[in-house]
């Protein structure tokens, strides 16, 4: 039954937020709201992150932790490739070995 109750709010879930994106037309929009609309992503990702990174469970900062070692590392990478998917690939990476060395 639980189970069920959550594929069903997921599809809803769903169904909302695609049927405000399938119903815009790209043409509708002006050139404005469209250049826009390429900093939604930059702008959402940071705000998705920053928690997981920097906040404890009492959600007070805490700055000397794995999370904190491994996003600088997928910083540095990414600073200096511009590649998104290697700069995952070293977060993720720079946070296993980090976690079980120390």
């Amino acid at each position: 039954m639980i189970w069920t109750l959550i594929i069903v709010a997921g599809i809803i879930t769903f169904m909302m937020r695609y049927s405000l994106i399938a119903l815009i037309k790209p043409e509708s929009l002006s050139p404005t709201t469209k250049k826009v609309l390429t900093y939604v992503p930059s702008a959402v990702f940071p705000a998705i992150i920053f928690p997981a990174v920097f906040l404890n469970k009492n959600q007070s900062f805490q700055f000397n932790t794995y999370e904190v070692y491994a996003f600088i590392c997928a910083l540095i990478v990414g600073y200096l490739t511009k590649n998104t998917i290697l700069t995952i690939i070293t977060g993720l990476v720079s946070y296993w070995i980090i976690t079980f060395l120390l």
